[in-house]
């Protein structure tokens, strides 16, 4: 970020702690989401709107020409663009699979197969801490949280302590994968680290998900739930292969990284044009099958997560803004260089348990920090499972908080804080002594 351009360093100034106080009123809304109901994209690029121009003010009245504020601005801009294109084409994917019948089908077969409480607590964690590496920690925790909740439907129990175990599965899994998690792809894409340098990560984000999960085991009822009259769910056609080009989609993206030096999501958009011709194929050649409209990929672009990647919009210009004001040099000083880089990547984790790790990841990312690959490894990490501390701390928490009709809650879930506390702690340890 300083070698494109500098900040205005005014961070002293009115306007620049205005700028401040409006991240923080928009964060505020963005954490009562579940309460308020106001998607959480709508405040964030007002705000983000409104400290880019007392930023752009701030640096006319500096002296600081149009060109060179362009610079600082179109900086956010390419990042977000890289994301936003990168993320798009992994949720046409997770929809079109969706639509496909393949979720559906993996949650009737583990309905359908009455496994005993305990089993299916072991189960459906590990198949969340697996899907949420190719497939984002939100979509894998609702997807195998439908499973938990069917199954458990006579036993709030079951369901509570089930999705605090699908809480930190989800977000262990996708720390160790470009795939898994948003800020996993900032740092990949940032080129901090190589793609392969991430499954180093694979065992702590383990750790990180089985001391909890190994206290909690003996907390879930020694029952078996009803019996299910379910009946199988049939995958539509083209389902396998659709998968097949979703797993070819990214070996495009990290050959595109590795081999020819350019973007990953360039790789992705390749994928996504191979699956827009595998849908022309599936409409003109396979007429609807049992009142199925047929395949049509625009509308799985159009199903996206469009309220997340704005949400990413509003994060990237907002913190950018307060960037380019001065504020990231300010907290590099007082977190990196005051603390040193372990206890402030450890922070970092800890933030991110009241704070989404969006807007922590891509500050950190842009405070120009000289770390090696072992502080950006443990930052991914911390900033990856340290949302696992509360049920708000994660998309994939507050998403099954709405899930659950009351089953789990802020306090279920803080209930098992210590023992989240535990793995977290375990899992910096043990990358300490795999990788240190």
């Amino acid at each position: 970020m300083a070698g494109e351009f500098e900040s205005l360093g005014l961070t002293g100034t009115q306007r620049g702690i205005y700028s401040v106080l409006i991240f923080i009123i928009a964060y505020g809304f963005v954490m009562t989401e579940e309460f308020t109901h106001l998607r959480k994209s709508k405040p964030v690029i007002l705000a983000a709107g409104i400290i880019w121009a007392h930023a752009a003010v701030l640096a006319s009245q500096a002296g600081v020409s149009a060109e060179d504020m362009h610079k600082a601005f179109e900086y956010n801009l390419k990042e977000y663009a890289e994301l936003m294109l990168f993320l798009l084409v992994a949720m046409t994917y997770i929809n079109s699979m969706s639509e496909r019948n393949v979720f559906e089908a993996l949650r009737s077969w583990l309905v359908r197969k009455q496994f005993g409480y305990r089993k299916l607590f072991l189960i459906t964690g590990i198949i969340t801490f697996f899907l949420s590496s190719v497939a984002d920690n939100l979509t894998a925790a609702l997807l195998v949280g439908a499973v938990v909740l069917a199954v458990g439907s006579d036993n709030p129990k079951f369901v509570s302590i089930g999705f605090v175990n699908l809480v930190v599965a989800a977000n262990a899994g996708g720390a160790f994968c470009p795939f898994g998690d948003i800020t996993t792809l900032m740092v990949w894409q940032a080129e901090y680290a190589e793609f392969f340098d991430f499954f180093k990560l694979f065992v702590p984000s383990l750790v990180n998900y089985a001391v909890p999960a190994a206290v909690m085991y003996f907390a879930v009822p020694d029952e078996q739930p009803k019996a299910s009259s379910e009946a199988a769910v049939q995958l539509k056609t083209g389902a396998i292969v659709i998968c097949a080009m979703f797993l070819g989609t990214i070996a495009t993206a990290v050959s595109f990284k590795q081999v020819l030096h350019l973007p990953p999501f360039m790789g992705m958009m390749v994928g996504l044009s191979v699956l827009m011709f595998y849908g022309y194929y599936l409409k003109t050649r396979h007429a609807p099958e049992n009142g199925d409209a047929g395949f049509d990929i625009f509308n799985k672009v159009k199903s996206a997560e469009w309220d997340t990647l704005l949400f990413f919009f509003g994060v990237v210009f907002a913190v950018g803004g307060l960037g380019y004001i001065g504020y990231l040099e300010l907290l590099s000083g007082a977190m990196y260089e005051t603390l040193g880089p372990t206890t402030a990547n450890i922070l970092v984790g800890l933030i991110s348990a009241i704070v989404d790790n969006i807007p922590v990841m891509f500050a950190v990312l842009n405070m120009n920090l000289d770390m090696d690959l072992y502080q950006w490894l443990l930052v991914t990490l911390t900033a990856g499972v340290g949302g696992s501390l509360l049920s708000v701390g994660s998309a994939a928490g507050v998403a099954l908080m709405g899930q659950s009709d009351h089953k789990y809650t802020f306090f279920s879930h803080l209930k098992w804080t210590p023992a989240i506390a535990a793995g977290y702690a375990a899992s910096i340890l043990t990358h300490y002594l795999i990788n240190g």
